[in-house]
């Protein structure tokens, strides 16, 4: 009977460590999402500012704030990803 329970525990922490594992794993879609949105951002930059050089320093800064939230987005989704995988 010790060995059963044994082994139902082995199992138990193998299915508990493939489950944070498989979660960690779509945790980081996220930053495919982060990357894809840094992207759009910056050519949206670039055509705004070839369709009108004057105001690229108004638009640095509108991109700048778009690329500082996509990271953000980004860290969240790899803080989490990390949250689930080591707790």
């Amino acid at each position: 009977m010790k060995v059963m329970k044994i082994e139902h525990v082995e199992l138990a922490n193998a299915v508990i460590d493939l489950g944070k594992k498989v979660g960690a794993g779509l945790a980081t879609i996220g930053l495919a999402g982060s990357g894809i949105g840094v992207g759009v951002v910056f050519g949206a930059f670039i055509l705004a500012v070839s369709m009108n050089p004057n105001l690229r320093g108004e638009l640095f800064k509108l991109a700048m704030l778009g690329f500082a939230l996509s990271e953000a987005v980004g860290l969240l989704a790899l803080m989490m990803s990390f949250l689930i995988l080591y707790s």
